[in-house]
Parts: C-alpha cells; structure tokens; sequence
C-alpha cells in the first residue's frame, strides 16, 4: 500500500462523477507501439497523460504500456486493460510472462497492461536509500516508537517527494482511474473492457464512479473495500491471513504428503516466531541477519495467496531443522535497500486509505482487535506493516461508500479463502455497487480467482467475451491442488 496525492479530491467522498467529462487531451493520441526489447511477441508503448488532471495541459508523465495483440484479428472485440495489484505491481512485466488468459479471451482481445502511475517504468516513487534504511521497526510497542515514526516520517516522505517529483501528490487511484480513461481512448475502445486484481481493484472502482457510462465489462477480481476505517481495515486483514493458516493446517492434517502431516503445526509456528522475536531464527543459507517475527509472517500471506500448501509445510519444517527444498524461496518481507535508492509503492495506499492513528494508545486498539481475530498470525504483515509509514501522509483520495450509476453489469469475483482481500471486502464491495454488480464466489482457496478452475474461467470468459452475467450468487465449488 502506499501514498499518493490526487488533485481530483473532490470526486472523492461523493463519487458523483457522470462520465460526462470529455477525456482529456492526452487520451486523443496514438500510442506507438513497437516490439518489446524484453519480449519481442510483446509491442511496447507509452502514453503521456497529466500528472494534475486538474490541468490537464500542465506536466505529464509517460506511462508504459504493454500489449499482446488478439490472435484473431477477425474476432477482435477490442482490448482488455489489466490492472495490476499491489500498489507497486509492474502490468507491463505481467506481459513478458506466459499469457494468464484462456486461448478464448486472447483470440478476441488485445491484451494490453500498463504500469499505473508510481510504478515501475512510469515515474516509480522513488526515494534515498540512506533515508529509507532508517526506517524504525514496522510494529509499534510504545508512545516512544510512534514519536519515531512521526519524526522519521517528515523526512521521509520529504526524501521521497524530492526524488520523484510533482508526481509524488498526483498517486491516488482516482487519478489513476483517469489514467485508464486515457488509455481507452488512445485504445481507441468506445468502451473500457478491464480486468483487475487485488490493489487494481481500487482504481476500478474509481473508473466506475467517474466514468459510469463508459464501461463495456469489468472484472474486480479480490477487492480492496475502500469503505473501512484504519481499524476496520486491519481487523478484517488479520483474520483473512488467519484464516489463511487454519486453511493450511486443516490440509496438513488430512493429507499425508504434508511433511508436517501428524506434527502440531500450530505449535511448531509458535516455536517458530518465539525464535525469530529473539533473533535467533535463520532463513536456510542467509547468516547475514536474522529473521524477524514480522517478517516470518509474512509466509501466512505470500504461501496462502495461490496458495502453495506443500512448499508453505515444507519451508516450515526447513525452518524447524529439516532438510531445505530445491524451491526454497528467499527470506520473506522486505530487508534494506541496496545501492543508492529505494522504491515506496507504500505511498499510493497511504494517499488512498487513511490510516491516520491519533497516537500509540490507539495504535494498541488496532492491535488488540487485530490479535483477537488472528491467535495464531496475531495481525497481516502486509497492512500492518504499511501503517505506520502512513502516518503524517496527506490522504487524497479518503475512503467512502461507492455509488455506481452506469447500466454495464460489473463482475465481483473472489475466494472463500483469500488471506490478502478478505471475502467480505468483495461481497461489501458488491453491495456498494448496488443491482448491476454480481458476487462470483469461488469456494476454495487464493488470492485472484481466474484460471483457477475450469468452472471459473468459462464463467468469466463468457462475460468478458459475450456479455453473458453469472446468476445472482453463483458459485464454482472448490478443486485442492494434486500435486
């Protein structure tokens, strides 16, 4: 999550934009695509757009764009804008990777990604690696620790702003949402067709509010709910990745490929984080420096999001003593910068969700409520730790209720079991929308449900493709891995 400041706040609280704003001027220009050098099947291009929509003939940032061309030219529909999550996830690099889309859907659109603003190759935030290795520890134990964070803060985020400009208060996904009107209509679509995931979810909600009538399909695949206040937030965060692990315990206890099968896997975590809270837990092959509980943590989102049960048992056994994977992945959560800067996607979420904490008391609450939904995580590294780095950041884009008022049927697609947009985000999320938003559920596990099972992708190929809306409530029942 992260910070970014939008000059568009007052579309913000009430969402009352009608679609009727002409897009502005950098939306009306071709892009030039050309092969990409990473991936030569990809075209690559950039489109320049506002970085105020405010004024829209002020400064612009190049965005970068991807696109694999649909592959039957006499199919086309038009094209699919990806959104990808995060904040801080690169849709251009999404491209270079094998297509996540059915043969169905890649025959009649142009698959196009792009870095949102702040990202990657478009105007990433951007800040002194000096500065941000100084970064106070992510959880707070006392009023010292949140007098750190506010001190540390102000120099922090003025690092940033410096480093990357006048975009640095233009990040908010409502902003963003603009971005994607441009990107249309350099498409060339009438209409916009997306798809997104997770963080990608928020500036979709934006488009719907601003430009309502100008919405072919859209698919919000794990959304964020944009209405939760800071403890809300957190609390509903803790007992998805909660939820998560007991998911991931119940699996270990009736498959005996589990490595941990017949083991107490909830005590064997606790041993595990005991360790780390004294500093003597080593990742296998890293000596430099330990890992932190925190950080330990961070596996109940990372291994539960597709998730990948088999490897999550195996790197705990690992971690215990037992022999280390061929696919042992590298020490979760994030470590210092290297060389000379450090990227803070953190400050899109923080221009987009107030997490303001009027000091360490309140903090504690959060933590309280967040402990008690999550006995054995005790909170979801992911929020948690993006808080504090929020605090002092100004909030462009502050949470609300959506009000949809287009007459496009949009898809709300999510998991029972999802550690990272919880259930209830999405299924809140479609209620907000109001009658031309369905809730799509999947029955089983992860984070993003497309691809995951024959049931899902015929349901939701048949609505990008032809327009065709699951019933009211449909579900697809839940399909474990077997290998």
């Amino acid at each position: 999550m992260a910070t970014l400041l939008a000059a568009t706040t007052s579309c913000a609280a009430g969402g009352t934009g009608t679609g009727e704003e002409a897009p502005g001027a950098a939306g009306k220009g071709a892009i030039a695509w050309e092969p990409c050098e990473e991936e030569p099947a990809v075209e690559c291009g950039r489109l320049a757009v506002p970085i105020d929509w405010s004024k829209p003939d002020g400064p612009k940032v190049d965005l970068a764009l991807a696109r694999r061309k649909a592959t039957d030219p006499s199919a086309r529909i038009g094209s699919l804008l990806i959104n990808p999550g995060g904040p801080g996830n690169s849709g251009v690099n999404g491209m270079f990777r094998p297509a996540g889309f059915s043969a169905e859907v890649q025959r009649h659109f142009d698959i196009v990604g792009y870095d949102p603003r702040g990202v990657a190759r478009s105007g990433s935030v951007t800040c002194s690696a000096s500065v941000y290795n100084e970064m106070p520890s992510p959880i707070m134990t006392s009023q010292d620790d949140y007098d750190k964070w506010i001190s540390f803060n102000k120099r922090l985020h003025a690092d940033c702003r410096k480093r990357t400009g006048p975009l640095y208060d233009h990040l908010d996904s409502l902003n963003v949402a603009r971005d994607m009107d441009a990107i249309r209509a350099a498409l060339g679509d009438d209409k916009l067709t997306s798809y997104g995931v997770s963080y990608g979810t928020l500036a979709q909600q934006m488009y719907a509010e601003l430009f309502p009538d100008r919405i072919r399909a859209m698919v919000l695949d794990g959304s964020m709910d944009h209405s939760l206040d800071a403890k809300a937030f957190q609390v509903s965060e803790a007992a998805a990745v909660q939820d998560g692990f007991d998911e991931f315990v119940a699996w270990c206890e009736r498959d005996t490929g589990c490595v941990l099968h017949g083991r107490d896997v909830r005590a064997l975590w606790q041993g595990l984080l005991e360790k780390a809270s004294r500093g003597e837990l080593y990742w296998p092959g890293v000596t430099s420096r330990p890992v932190s509980a925190h950080n330990l943590r961070w596996l109940g989102v990372i291994l539960n999001e597709a998730p990948d049960w088999r490897l999550e048992a195996q790197v705990l056994n690992a971690l215990d003593g037992g022999p280390v994977p061929d696919n042992m992945p590298g020490p979760p959560g994030n470590g210092p910068a290297s060389g000379n800067t450090a990227e803070l996607p953190t400050a899109i979420l923080c221009s987009d969700f107030d997490l303001s904490l009027r000091d360490y008391d309140e903090y504690a609450d959060v933590m309280r409520g967040a402990s008690a939904a999550a006995p054995d995580m005790r909170y979801n590294p992911m929020p948690m730790g993006d808080m504090p780095i929020c605090q002092g950041h100004p909030v462009t884009n502050p949470q609300h209720r959506l009000e949809y008022k287009g007459s496009a049927p949009l898809l709300v697609s999510t998991s029972m079991h999802d550690p990272s947009t919880p259930y209830e985000w999405s299924a809140n999320v479609a209620e907000q929308l109001g009658p031309k938003a369905t809730l799509f559920t999947y029955e089983g596990w992860g984070h993003g449900i497309y691809g995951k099972t024959p049931c899902i992708t015929t349901a939701m190929d048949g609505y990008l493709i032809s327009l065709t809306v699951p019933a009211q409530g449909t579900r697809c029942p839940a399909e474990e891995r077997q290998d």
